[in-house]
């Protein structure tokens, strides 16, 4: 089999209370990565000061505010094989870049693009809340747009397959720079491969996002579908405000009551 070359993207504003446990996580990882890039997108925190401290690093700056900025700069710059893409907060499991160096050396598998589970790591009831999470990420979204999607936090894709759809994918910062990928690579004919038993730990931000900020959040979702014409996505509205909108109050309520009790709230 060949050598797989895996370059992982950190897109980073503001991280300095999760991006050194990210690096130290890849930093054990049983297969070294090709390389490391952390871009910092215009942060006003110690982040640059803290992926610099990282000889296995490549620190990027990107200076048009957004994610799918920050992203797109890591994907060109990257010259892996594979780019694995993670969050800043992102905890990987040990064996995480061997996983995909695996995936990636079966036959056909360059053709397609991959994506993991999460383990979230600041609410209550984590292995719940984790499972629900996954349910909306390979479930909800196949059964609404026809085909499986991405999560930002856990994907990885050929750099062959980035680069067919690097001047088509929307440059927006009001809608979800993953779906908005995984519709780009679905139409182009690059397959999307969930993982179940691949998870990372992450954190679930919306649950410390205020309430104005969560509302926008929301309808991240539906806009992402109705930008790409997909004929579902009024029932995406509805199924945001009547299930996802309230998911992170109730995950504030469960931390209210532990606290009430004398535990240590985890969501704010």
């Amino acid at each position: 089999m060949s050598v797989i070359d895996i370059s992982i993207i950190v897109p980073a504003y503001n991280e300095e209370r999760y991006l050194a446990r990210c690096l130290d996580s890849i930093a054990v990882q049983t297969v070294r990565p090709h390389e490391v890039l952390v871009v910092d997108n215009n942060s006003t925190d110690k982040t640059a000061q803290i992926a610099a401290r990282y000889s296995f690093v490549r620190l990027l700056a990107e200076p048009r505010q957004g994610r799918v900025f920050a992203r797109n700069a890591g994907f060109d710059a990257a010259t892996g094989t594979v780019l694995a893409r993670i969050d800043a907060d992102a905890v990987l499991p040990a064996d995480w870049v061997e996983h995909i160096a695996v995936y990636y050396q079966r036959p056909g598998a360059l053709s397609t693009a991959w994506t993991g589970g999460a383990q979230l790591y600041n609410v209550r009831f984590p292995r719940l809340a984790s499972m629900a999470y996954d349910l909306v990420e390979f479930d909800f979204n196949r059964w609404l747009i026809g085909h499986a999607s991405l999560w930002g936090a856990n994907m990885a894709l050929p750099r062959a397959q980035w680069q067919r759809v690097a001047g088509e994918v929307c440059l927006r910062n009001d809608i979800h720079e993953d779906l908005d990928l995984a519709i780009h690579l679905h139409r182009a004919g690059c397959r999307i491969v969930p993982d179940r038993h691949c998870k990372v730990g992450a954190e679930l931000r919306p649950v410390r996002a205020k309430y104005a900020d969560l509302w926008e959040y929301v309808l991240w979702w539906p806009r992402t579908l109705q930008v790409h014409q997909i004929a579902s996505w009024p029932m995406v509205w509805f199924i945001s405000m009547v299930l996802i909108l309230p998911a992170p109050l109730l995950l504030r309520v469960a931390d209210d009551i532990a606290r009430f009790f004398g535990r240590k709230p985890l969501s704010r």
